[in-house]
Order: structure tokens, then sequence, then C-alpha cells
């Protein structure tokens, strides 16, 4: 059998792959290199343990890069992500997150970041059966009934399409603040405070939604009250 019949990408997307892949082991040398230039005992430092303040959890999207995007060097931001940035009470991957970033890191401060453009929030607009992604999404599907007398008001459907992403981080907060951990380190320590960004991807700017933390405490706490 010749090349021709083999199964696979075409050669020249192949090799452009191989190529991309070696280069990533370039740039983490040259990455390091850097790091060692500035300071020689960065990595033993940060080998020591992780003492981060922030927990960032954020969209899967490649192009929202936690770390870069606040400027932060390594071992300053915990972070979590996962399509549409959700926190859903009964995923344990970002129940353990939060937990273990408040109980043991003592992070400050918890952000839900979302990004103008998000392909899960734009999927969970459509009327389509997404397989997999339907029961992750209905998370998503579930705020929009919530805000719908506010979303359906919008006729421009880009704009709608925006506000839904930040409607989208603002529950996603409520969902961090009722959990356990929040609200009894918050009420012993005095932290950590829970905020709401989006990423706009067209500008590289973040937009800080001021969801009024302590306020949305009170009322979740009328609740969800857990000691």
């Amino acid at each position: 059998m010749d090349d021709a019949a083999q199964p696979g990408p075409p050669r020249d997307k192949a090799e452009t792959a191989s190529n991309l892949y070696e280069q990533v082991f370039e740039n983490n040398r040259r990455w390091a290199r850097a790091h060692l230039e500035n300071d020689p005992g960065f990595f033993t430092k940060l080998a020591l343990g992780q003492d981060p303040e922030f927990l960032f959890i954020g969209c899967s999207d490649s192009r929202v890069p936690a770390s870069e995007v606040m400027g932060l060097r390594p071992g300053r931001a915990f972070v979590h992500r996962n399509v549409a940035n959700l926190v859903v009470n009964t995923d344990l991957n970002a129940q353990a997150v939060v937990q273990f970033g408040v109980e043991h890191l003592d992070v400050r401060h918890i952000i839900v970041c979302g990004h103008y453009g998000c392909g899960g929030v734009a999927a969970a607009m459509q009327s389509r059966d997404l397989g997999l992604l339907n029961g992750w999404l209905r998370e998503i599907r579930d705020i929009y009934r919530l805000h719908a007398a506010e979303l359906d008001a919008i006729a421009d459907r880009a704009e709608r399409y925006r506000r839904l992403v930040e409607l989208n981080v603002h529950e996603q907060c409520i969902n961090v603040i009722k959990t356990s951990w929040v609200q009894q380190s918050y009420l012993s320590k005095g932290f950590p405070t829970v905020h709401g960004w989006v990423y706009d991807l067209d500008t590289g700017l973040l937009k800080d939604l001021k969801i009024g933390f302590e306020e949305r405490l009170r009322g979740i706490r009328e609740i969800y009250h857990l000691e």
C-alpha cells in the first residue's frame, strides 16, 4: 500500500503539527532560560510550594490563558477551566478546586471569568441536540430561562449573546458563594471575595462586572445558610 492510500491527515498538515510539537519544547527551554536569567533561584523557590492570591475559574477556550491575561507570574493564580466557566454543584472537579483553593491555599480572591465569543454560551442559545453537551449546556439554558424577560427584550442577537455571557458569570459567582467553604471562610477570616469578570477577545481587556459580593452573600445566606 503506497503512502497516498494511507488514512490520516494530509502530509503537509501532519508535518506542520509535528514541527509545532517540537517547537513547544524549544519554546519551553527559552522560557525557562529567560526566568533563570532574571532570577537564578526562580524555579527552586517555585518548587517549594504555592501561595496564590487568586483562584481563577475560566473557560477552556484556548484564547483565554488565565495568568497571561492577568499579567501574573507562575504561582500567583490557582486555575480551574471548563467549557463556559461553569461551577456546577454536581461537578466534583470544580467543587474540589474551590474547596482546595479556599481551605488549603487561603486564596483571597475567587474570579469567575467568562469571555465574549464563548462557544459554549453560543451553543446553549441554539435549538439543537448536542449529545453529551446537552446536560452541561443545560446549566446555561437554565440561566436563559431565569433571565428570559431581560434577554428576549434585547432585539440584537449579538448583544443578547454578550448579555448571556455576563449573566452566566453572575450565576456562576452565586454558585461559588453558595458553597460552605466560601461562606465559612469569609465569616471567620474575611476572605475570599468573589468577583465576576468578562474577557473581551476583541480588545484583550478584562471587564469587572462588579457583582456586589457582600450584598450577594447576605441574600444567599438567607436560604443557603451554611455555618
